[in-house]
């Protein structure tokens, strides 16, 4: 007879549907979300949906808003897994920073002359990424091995991340002008700026890693039942490792997003708050706190809903002061639309005024 806490892992696996994009009610409320504030916005501004070619780059607050979301996703990608095992990084900002620090000192040694190999444009940016991967390992082997909450363990590097950051670049920001690594951040490829095509590549890449192989049903059963994953066979640290990992890999290749946008690194504001906007978009595209199930695009799209969001406001005109408070309120509206409970509560009350 096999132990309870397996039966019920069976029971909720059951239950998941891992292969594709599901249209559930929260899915549809989401898109329903992004659709709302895309009208409105258009109501405000009657060329929001035009887009131009100017100098071989399609310009638009539609493809404004993509490229303004990629970072973002990226972070909300690496953030979707962690939650999704019950975790939570809280260093993602951090690592921007950290990353693009790294980048951008080692490139200046290349345009300053150096010839060694590790100054190289290609490996800079590979190395910038280790950097990542780096700290994303350190969080998950606080979390997995030494059994510290996850709130805990990402706040110890998001909190020292900035100074290591500021250590890396002598509390300087330093600037750049080699192209190849701006073009991370501020290149084009047949009119569409390349952070597009690098979150969506991710996400595509991660997706397949997921849904196509076992790892996205072992992050689940960790996530819903770490004890009962445990008896079935499953390495919950290690798949608590990875997740954190690839969370540092997305949030270094955002900092060179931002990096190569401005041609400089700031260890001071680099990434600052990303963390808080990749918890709300994970929240918003439906993955529950409480670990489990997970999507990966739906994270994606809570993304596109903040940015409309902030895009809409900063062609209203609105301001300033009071984008913060509307952003509050329309993304409380969003997860209450989401909420079958809240749904429900409409519908009674308006079944008892009828």
């Amino acid at each position: 007879m096999q132990p309870q806490p397996i039966l019920q892992l069976k029971e909720k696996l059951a239950d998941l549907k891992l292969g594709g994009f599901s249209w559930n009610n929260r899915a549809v409320w989401s898109v329903a979300a992004l659709i709302i504030i895309l009208i409105v916005n258009r109501l405000i501004s009657p060329n929001f949906f035009s887009i131009d070619m100017v100098n071989g780059r399609l310009i638009g607050s539609l493809i404004n808003i993509l490229d303004g979301a990629s970072a973002i996703i990226l972070l909300s990608i690496g953030m979707t897994l962690v939650i999704a095992t019950k975790g939570i990084d809280l260093s993602v900002g951090t690592v921007m920073a950290i990353a693009s620090a790294v980048a951008v000192m080692l490139i200046n040694q290349y345009e300053a002359g150096a010839g060694e190999f590790y100054y190289m444009p290609g490996v800079v940016i590979l190395i910038a990424v280790a950097a990542g991967a780096i700290c994303g390992l350190w969080n998950g082997f606080l979390v997995a091995y030494l059994n510290i909450q996850p709130i805990i363990a990402t706040l110890i590097l998001l909190i020292s991340g900035r100074g290591i950051a500021q250590m890396i670049t002598q509390g300087q920001s330093p600037t750049f002008t080699n192209e190849t690594l701006a073009f991370i951040g501020r290149g084009v490829i047949l009119g569409v700026p390349f952070p597009i095509y690098l979150c969506l590549a991710m996400l595509i890449l991660v997706t397949l890693l997921v849904r196509r192989s076992a790892i996205g049903l072992l992050i689940e059963s960790v996530g819903i039942n770490a004890r009962a994953s445990f008896y079935a066979g499953i390495n919950s640290a290690r798949i608590k490792v990875m997740v954190y990992t690839l969370s540092g890999i997305c949030a270094a290749l955002a900092g060179l997003v931002v990096a190569g946008e401005v041609k400089s690194a700031d260890p001071h504001k680099a990434g600052e708050f990303a963390e808080l906007d990749a918890i709300l978009a994970v929240v918003i595209g439906g993955t529950s706190l409480n670990g489990g199930r997970f999507n990966l695009f739906l994270s994606a799209l809570g993304v596109l809903i903040i940015q409309s969001l902030l895009t809409g406001l900063y062609v209203s005109k609105l301001h300033p002061t009071a984008n913060l408070v509307v952003k509050a309120i329309v993304v409380l509206a969003v997860l209450l639309l989401q909420s079958d409970e809240f749904r429900s509560f409409l519908k009674r009350l308006f079944r008892r005024r009828a």
